[in-house]
């Protein structure tokens, strides 16, 4: 690809020429994904902007706009060198995109290994995650809104147990702890019936205080951990074909990039060649 023969002068010369369908169809590629993350710091600055100073900078580590705002950085960095790198037929741009993309992919790859691999030390680190968001889950309306729609969708209320909402503040369940919330759990821990008329959104008040079986007639009882687990060795399948979806791109982009370093790189090369001969037609 990317080599033709003609006659000059009676001679047949070999030269190269960068593939129009290549070098357009790496801009595409990337202007897409860069769209893509343009709204994806957007959406990340407008949600850190719209939230109070304190209570942004108290859960900075498990705050939902942080980690949009970092994907999307990242991502707008690579694409933009794709994009401009593909339009201008830049070898440096060129090789920035294909080498961190082949990182990333890497790094994928390495980290999904020694997930399954380490499950046990994963599974430490998710629980280790869902303590500190549960902590701060007043702090930020945004983890707020995560939390609540993992419980409802998973069935399940808190970490390991619903006993868990006790290392937030507002629902700890000891003496000392003056908010009327104590020893209660979110709404979204609620067993909810379609038969109710009227949803009681405080059916989690003091459940803490019941015993197991009888905060099970109320709430969801078992963790979220657990609940995590169980769905993920149920959908293997469907997960291996997400990473696999997401694989595809990133090894397009690092295909295409290479495929047209080489055509720049030969087209280089062979006008290097004839400005020598025609320089010293003798040699």
């Amino acid at each position: 690809m990317g080599r033709r023969l003609r006659r000059v002068a009676g001679y047949d010369e070999d030269f190269t020429f960068v593939s129009p369908i290549v070098k357009y169809l790496l801009f595409i590629f990337n202007f897409i994904f860069w769209i893509i993350a343009l709204v994806m710091v957007s959406i990340g600055v407008y949600a850190r902007v719209m939230k109070h100073a304190e209570a942004a900078l108290a859960c900075v580590t498990v705050d939902p706009a942080i980690l949009l705002m970092i994907v999307g950085v990242l991502m707008f960095f690579l694409t933009f060198c794709g994009c401009v790198g593909s339009l201008r037929e830049n070898i440096c741009l060129l090789q920035t995109f294909c080498i961190c993309l082949t990182v990333i992919f890497i790094l994928q790859l390495v980290a999904g290994i020694l997930g399954f691999i380490f499950s046990d030390k994963a599974q430490n680190k998710v629980t280790e995650i869902i303590s500190n968001a549960i902590v701060h889950y007043r702090d930020d309306i945004d983890l707020q809104n995560l939390i609540d729609y993992g419980q409802r969708e998973f069935s399940c209320c808190g970490g390991v147990t619903y006993t868990d909402w006790s290392q937030n503040m507002y629902f700890n369940c000891t003496k000392e702890n003056p908010s009327n919330e104590r020893c209660s759990v979110p709404y979204s821990c609620c067993l909810i019936s379609k038969e109710e008329a009227v949803i009681n959104t405080m059916c989690g008040h003091n459940i803490q205080q019941e015993t197991y079986p009888n905060a099970g007639k109320v709430i969801h009882t078992n963790g979220c951990i657990d609940k995590l687990v169980n769905w993920i060795h149920s959908n293997l399948f469907m997960l291996g074909g997400i990473a696999l979806g997401l694989a595809i791109p990133q090894l397009v982009g690092i295909l295409l990039s290479q495929i047209l370093i080489n055509q720049i790189k030969d087209q280089i090369e062979l006008q290097n060649y004839n400005i020598q001969h025609r320089s010293d037609p003798w040699r």
